[in-house]
């Protein structure tokens, strides 16, 4: 019996300690508990691993176009303080918003009147005053065409930025010397407002012209020698404008700017004569109608002899859209009622 007891109690003992060894082995129940909440893995990497850098500001790109003297031109930024050289380009700053950077003119620019406010750097032509721009501090000179190139390399050796606007031959180029003058000085909003503006007007006018039968038209630029007047042909806004407005020019065999004769201006018989009219100009109808061989033209017969404002047809800048308007009204009278 003792023998019996003691194995029993061998037994017991056995099974206690593989339990107890079984329990060690055994994974804790605390493991398997999920959190509450998630931990913050990803911060703490993101903080220990990644290190902080301070951001930089992108650098401004500089502004670049070619110029109407096929120079490529760059302002490392938006210019605030301009002089303009020429009278287009100052109808031009001031058309897209940009009168306030105007610190300098010539002494042609009168247009539009805010204009004549702006201090003046005396005439273009001839010598130019570079000592009154240099002293206006600009850091941007509009020129145009018409500005010399010895005036632009002379403002040039001084290191003064100076961008010639291209002579425009057509609307899309007239719309893209305004964005460019736009991007220029800032405002590149108000001049794609501008052209946008523009563009309705011009299409107005082609709309109401569509299917319309071409009028022969002489455009007189200087009467001077009214038996060889001056005139333009192919290459200048103003063919273009004739064409535009429904005209034909009888002057489209003269490339650029020419003369015709009074014997070629009789044989081809405009219906329309059209001259410039401004300050200078002492023309009139009657002054062409008074001219020596002028009463056997069609037009000065009819009375079709009209005078346009020089600084509509004559100025490259938005007013060509003033005198596309004017200029379709006088050719097709009966369209515009």
């Amino acid at each position: 019996m003792i023998h019996s007891k003691r194995t029993q109690l061998v037994l017991c003992t056995s099974l206690l300690i593989l339990t107890l060894l079984t329990s060690a082995c055994s994974p804790s129940t605390d493991s398997v508990i999920e959190p509450t909440s998630p931990l913050p893995t990803e911060e703490i990497v993101s903080t220990q691993s990644i290190p902080q850098t301070a951001t930089q500001e992108p650098m401004p790109e500089q502004i670049s176009f070619i110029d109407g003297y096929e120079r490529e031109v760059s302002i490392p930024k938006p210019a605030q303080r301009v002089v303009s050289i020429a009278p287009s380009s100052t109808e031009i700053l001031f058309a897209v918003g940009a009168g306030s950077q105007v610190v300098g003119r010539d002494e042609l620019s009168d247009y539009p009147s805010e204009a004549i406010e702006v201090d003046s750097i005396g005439t273009t032509y001839g010598e130019l005053n570079v000592e009154a721009i240099v002293a206006l501090e600009p850091d941007l000179v509009l020129a145009a065409m018409i500005t010399s190139p010895e005036h632009v390399q002379a403002l040039e050796d001084l290191g003064i930025v100076v961008f010639v606007l291209p002579n425009p031959m057509g609307m899309n180029e007239l719309y893209d010397v305004l964005e460019m003058t736009g991007k220029l000085t800032d405002h590149e909003t108000e001049s794609e407002d501008l052209v946008d503006e523009l563009e309705i007007r011009v299409e107005t006018v082609l709309k109401a012209l569509a299917g319309a039968e071409p009028v022969p038209v002489f455009y007189e630029v200087d009467g001077t020698d009214p038996n060889a007047p001056w005139t333009t042909g192919p290459g200048t806004f103003q063919d273009v404008l004739i064409s535009l407005a429904g005209g034909e020019n009888i002057a489209s065999d003269i490339e650029g700017w020419g003369q015709l004769s009074l014997e070629e201006i009789i044989a081809r018989d405009p219906a329309v004569i059209v001259f410039s009219e401004g300050p200078w100009y002492t023309t009139t109808p009657e002054s062409i109608a008074e001219r020596p061989g002028w009463g056997e033209i069609r037009a000065v017969v009819n009375g079709d002899v009209y005078g346009i404002d020089t600084y509509w047809i004559d100025r490259p800048g938005p007013r060509y859209v003033d005198a596309l308007e004017a200029l379709a009204k006088l050719l097709h009278p009966e369209l515009f009622e």
